[in-house]
């Protein structure tokens, strides 16, 4: 029988009980080791590496020893077994070699201008700049293939859960709050331009109003924003999921087995024995902001805040007193087992509180159980002990304050405790916690405009219908709208949308907004509400960061395939770019310079 022209195997398959036959491999040459009368390549391709071995007066010598690493070759020889002192148990095919009778060079490899080999850091730009190289390394490949298995069975659960997958257009509409919209020029409508989905919002309620009952997509989304750690610049994908006929609960229902099964699915891919927490926990949005000082807690990290303004109304520490007298508050982290920890380091956790942009963050320090600090000894020996008793601290415990405007002191003291849980090690790595933040508010009081507002997503469903809107001062209003969180990472906001015309002018007249500007600016949905809307729901958590948690990443930019770098420039096919003239003129566009600085 002919021999394949490239492989009989892959470079993971062999065994012992191959040996004795004649195979041929293809892959990259990973690293090269000349042991005098003998020479060693590890070949590597997509599914793992096989040694290859061949003496200095061997056919295949010479070619093996002129080759750069990353060359790409095909070797043909024989599987021979390792003797059993240098079996590799590292490597699936740790227990034979094969002894290369013949090389072809598929493709020689220049210089590299960073290695693949092994897993030095490198500078980011080379990362990028050379992306398919740094692709070739084990632990970018396997977190590309983890996301691949990831989207497979995101897909599987979902239509199981008797979701349909249908794709929603990529060209759209500019929105009108789209400062962050990517805008494509229109060749055929001069001067108009279409705009790339912020994501599919609107498209995917219109599925709802058209008669299909649950929809999902893997979709891809483009926003023209900076770059953070857990948000990609450019485009980024989520499981875009909206459902009909569906309360909050309902939803709930829907994507829990989804989100707890790749979790559980993929929780241990790597072999770290990390597991997944099946309760997902319901925590209403004020319930959050006082405990832990975020909308988007890790409930792995024990501590809790507490408000304890009222125990400094009237008091002694002046400072203090002042805030609570004016409409501040004060809200206590603790900080168990930390009495021993000495001046220094209370003054660096005031020092970082400082360097976050706050005024400070106060402490009293219970060494060997006698609380100390300005604080303590300026509140009172009683009412301090009141304090630490409400507070049930042990006597190796103190305690961290944020003091200032509620909004203020929500963020330092949220800031506070995922510190100190870090600091202290309280943050349990080998497990995924989910929760459900729900009952956000409807609107907020914008300062800076001194009006009412949407606080989120103005087309929530508002708790109480038009009941709610005509009778409820604003800003007690609440709307059916929830986030899942996975470790301290939002994945996704959703909402019971506002399915009925006159429940969302009115909504929006509460923000300001007349009938003629929902007209105006939201008329593909509005319309189509006036002809029979379902009352539908859903949400979109994102791939990326679902991906991200998984492999244990801290960064997105370690999940996907191509990414921007943090300018969102991509470095690899130079993008964006200039384009010339012709182009310019066919799309009747003319730049205009930023002006000189």
């Amino acid at each position: 029988m002919t021999m394949h022209s490239y492989r009989t195997h892959n470079c993971s398959e062999l065994r012992s009980h191959n040996v004795g036959e004649e195979v041929r491999l293809s892959g990259w040459v990973h690293r090269k080791r000349d042991h005098g009368d003998l020479v060693f390549v590890d070949l590597r391709d997509n599914f793992g590496i096989t040694q290859i071995v061949t003496e200095v007066d061997g056919p295949a010598f010479a070619t093996l020893e002129s080759l750069r690493s990353e060359s790409v070759i095909t070797v043909t020889g024989k599987v021979v077994a390792r003797s059993a002192d240098l079996i590799n148990p590292k490597l699936d095919t740790g227990e034979i070699e094969v002894r290369a009778q013949a090389v072809d060079v598929q493709s020689a490899a220049e210089e590299l201008p960073m290695p693949v080999a092994g897993e030095a850091d490198y500078p980011e730009d080379i990362r990028l700049t050379y992306r398919y190289l740094d692709l070739r390394r084990e632990s970018m490949h396997k977190n590309i293939l983890l996301r691949s298995d990831v989207i497979a069975s995101i897909r599987k659960r979902m239509i199981e859960q008797g979701f349909t997958e249908f794709q929603t257009p990529i060209l759209t509409a500019s929105s009108p709050e789209g400062a962050r919209d990517y805008l494509v020029p229109s060749r055929i409508h001069p001067g108009k331009f279409y705009a790339l989905p912020q994501a599919p919002q609107m498209f995917k309620q219109l599925i709802m109003v058209a008669g299909f009952d649950r929809y999902f997509q893997i979709a891809p989304c483009f926003r023209d924003e900076d770059a953070r750690a857990d948000r990609s610049p450019g485009e980024f994908y989520q499981l875009d999921f909206e459902m009909s006929f569906v309360t909050q609960e309902d939803v709930f229902q829907a994507i829990e087995p989804v989100l707890r099964g790749v979790f559980e699915e993929f929780a241990d891919w790597d072999g770290k024995g990390r597991t997944v927490d099946p309760d997902f926990v319901r925590i209403p949005y004020a319930e959050a902001m006082l405990k832990y000082g975020s909308d988007k807690p890790d409930l792995r990290n024990t501590l809790e805040i507490c408000d304890v303004s009222s125990h400094f109304e009237g008091s002694d520490f002046g400072l203090f007193a002042n805030i609570v007298g004016s409409g501040g508050v004060v809200r206590a982290i603790p900080a168990p087992n930390t009495g021993d920890k000495g001046r220094r380091w209370f003054d660096s956790m005031n020092e970082w509180a400082r360097s976050e942009g706050f005024a400070g963050l106060g402490y009293i320090n219970r060494k060997e159980g006698a609380p100390s600090g300005p604080i303590a000894n300026n509140h009172g020996e009683e009412k301090t002990a009141k304090l630490l008793e409400e507070l049930r601290l042990g006597d190796a415990d103190s305690v961290f304050f944020a003091a200032g405007k509620e909004a203020d002191a929500v963020r330092l003291a949220g800031g506070a405790r995922t510190k100190l849980g870090e600091e202290l090690g309280l943050i349990d790595e080998s497990v995924f916690k989910f929760c459900w933040i729900v009952d956000f508010p409807m609107y907020e009081f914008d300062e800076e405009q001194q009006k009412i507002d949407f606080s989120h997503n103005p087309f929530s469903m508002p708790q109480g219908e038009m009941e709610a809107l005509e009778t409820q001062d604003p800003l007690d209003i609440l709307a059916w709208q929830y986030d899942i969180v996975c470790n301290g990472v939002e994945l996704s906001s959703g909402a019971i949308r506002n399915h009925r015309p006159d429940i969302m002018y009115k909504a929006f007249e509460i923000a300001g907004y007349t009938k003629a500007d929902v007209d105006e600016n939201f008329s593909g949905m509005i319309n189509a509400f006036k002809y029979g809307a379902p009352p539908h729901g859903g949400s979109a958590p994102g791939i990326d960061r679902i991906v991200m948690l998984l492999a244990g990443e801290p960064n997105l930019r370690e999940v996907v395939l191509f990414p921007m770098n943090q300018k969102a420039e991509d470095l690899m096919m130079g993008a964006p770019s200039d384009v010339n003239q012709r182009q310019l003129r066919e799309l009747n566009i003319r730049i205009v310079e930023p002006p000189k600085e």
